[in-house]
């Protein structure tokens, strides 16, 4: 069984976290539902708690926020250090949206604002190394990353979004979207975010989920790539 430690890079406030809980507990969801063996233990990094013994588990999963990654905030500053001295010690990385974005900036690429503005809705991505195969994912961003670090390669693109999805070596694999949201969770984000995003765009989105999303498919793409990492396929 694969062991895996959430770092989560967010806290969510009011009903959204009454209802949902956290970024964590809505991966553990997302594994469980793509029928995923695996036990996690989740980290609160936005507080300052780190896995005591991050050896023990076969890979480190960083989580959205509403944080930029390459912001000056302390916390943000300590886990790209984390992030940079993990990859030396040989640990195996995952990112989803902030934790891609983080994943890339701590690695010596570049991350900053879109010029396209905020990423809502369900969005469609190719995948570069299949001809014509495509998956899709909720978003919700309006960062991106704009250069890789030396050695990755693109996994994913779409117009709006570059470099959707990269890997950097066997160790490093990470995704702009969410596989974790549900169309629920991602309807009361857009509300909260109403303001910033405009009421045009977030009907588009609103819109867009009528639509289905492929968050299973990329858990399990997570856990193989885990588990290749490990040795165990």
């Amino acid at each position: 069984m694969l062991k895996l430690a959430i770092l989560e890079t967010d806290i969510l406030s009011g009903d959204l976290a009454t209802r949902y809980q956290g970024y964590g507990v809505m991966f553990q969801q997302l594994f469980a539902r793509a029928g995923v063996p695996l036990e996690s233990g989740i980290f609160s990094v936005i507080s300052g708690v780190y896995p005591p013994n991050p050896d023990a588990y076969d890979a480190l999963l960083i989580t959205g926020s509403k944080a930029d990654a390459f912001s000056d905030e302390p916390w943000v500053v300590t886990l790209r250090e984390y992030v940079r001295q993990r990859y030396q010690a040989g640990s195996t990385l995952l990112g989803i949206c902030f934790g891609h974005q983080l994943l890339a900036e701590a690695l010596g690429g570049k991350v900053g604002r879109s010029a396209k503005g905020w990423g809502v809705g369900l969005h469609h991505y190719h995948w570069q190394a299949a001809a014509n195969g495509q998956f899709a994912l909720i978003a919700s961003h309006r960062d991106q990353v704009l250069r890789l670090p030396a050695g990755a390669e693109v996994l994913a693109s779409s117009d709006f979004c570059p470099i959707a999805a990269f890997r950097l070596g066997t160790r490093i694999m990470a995704f702009q979207g969410h596989p974790e949201f549900t169309v629920d969770y991602a309807r009361q984000l857009l509300q909260q975010r109403r303001e910033d995003i405009g009421t045009e765009r977030c009907q588009q989105a609103l819109a867009s989920f009528d639509g289905t999303d492929d968050g299973l498919l990329i858990a399990c793409t997570l856990a193989d790539f885990i588990a290749t990492a490990k040795g165990v396929v």
